[in-house]
């Protein structure tokens, strides 16, 4: 059975790889619309692509990664009041 110390002593680890996977998950995403596409501007024809293959899987590695990644800090915040 896991103990909570054991809990306790790998969930800093745990954190690192998360925050990292989740940085360059989001940082190898590419952006269709660009910098003028974000500030309002554009060319006025804009379109909507679907994600396919690679950068679909980094789009669900993304989300998966944050939601781990937020449950693990809630975690560490009641390991932290029961310590």
């Amino acid at each position: 059975m896991i103990t909570m110390n054991f809990v306790a002593q790998i969930l800093p680890y745990v954190q690192i790889i998360l925050s990292v996977t989740l940085v360059i998950s989001i940082l190898l995403q590419q952006s269709g619309a660009g910098l003028g596409g974000a500030l309002g501007g554009g060319d006025g024809a804009s379109f909507h692509s679907t994600r396919r293959g690679f950068e679909k899987f980094l789009f669900y590695l993304s989300i998966v990664c944050g939601i781990l990644f937020a449950l693990s800090a809630l975690l560490a915040i009641i390991l932290k009041t029961k310590i």
